[in-house]
């Protein structure tokens, strides 16, 4: 655990920003990157803004691999919109960002982790997909052999994060209902996310 631990706080020191807006972030002590050479920080190029904006995107949601990413800006694209609200919706969708969401982990990490284990369920059905797209309208809920998980009670008793508007909870049932589809404006990033540069990223 401690070796996942340091990743993600490298991820942090990596874009010089609390990407999960949590107290332990060793971002919070020391405002600079990982290794020797950290400190030295230039004004980034205009792909070197975009390419930031699409690690820190990608990094939120627990390091999602590039091929995947691709797709979902690919998807993102080929709906009717702004296709950097679509990525945002995209991502919004997955099952472990919803987990998360419902505040019934502490971390989008341990919300993978409990989704592969099998601890979810969506509309009665046991899922063990973290990239999983949920729908709207669609139940989502911790499997009740799992309820009394200390990691799970910790997070719903945790005053660090408020549930995001889109979403019902019952947190004494541990169920919650994913009600719509999220704008950016609507997800309570604890940093500022640029989808808009992402967009222009692909599109070069």
């Amino acid at each position: 655990m401690g070796k996942r631990l340091n990743s993600k706080h490298k991820i942090d020191r990596r874009l010089g920003v609390n990407l999960w807006g949590r107290p332990k972030s060793p971002l919070n002590r020391r405002e600079y990157g990982p290794g020797q050479h950290g400190q030295r920080r230039r004004k980034p190029s205009d792909f070197g803004t975009q390419l930031m904006a699409k690690q820190k995107l990608k990094g939120y949601y627990g390091n999602i691999s590039e091929k995947a990413f691709r797709k979902y800006y690919e998807e993102a694209v080929r709906r009717r919109g702004d296709t950097s609200e679509n990525l945002i919706a995209i991502l919004e969708t997955r099952l472990d960002a919803v987990v998360y969401r419902l505040k019934f982990v502490p971390t989008v990490f341990a919300a993978r982790q409990v989704v592969n284990h099998g601890h979810v369920l969506v509309n009665g059905r046991r899922v063990t997909i973290p990239s999983f797209r949920v729908r709207e309208g669609d139940v989502i809920e911790v499997k009740e052999k799992s309820r009394q998980m200390p990691l799970i009670i910790e997070a719903i008793q945790s005053p660090e994060r408020d549930v995001a508007s889109y979403f019902e909870v019952d947190h004494s049932g541990m169920k919650g209902t994913f009600l719509r589809l999220p704008k950016l404006e609507d997800v309570p990033y604890p940093v500022q996310m640029e989808p808009n540069l992402v967009v222009e990223f692909y599109s070069r």
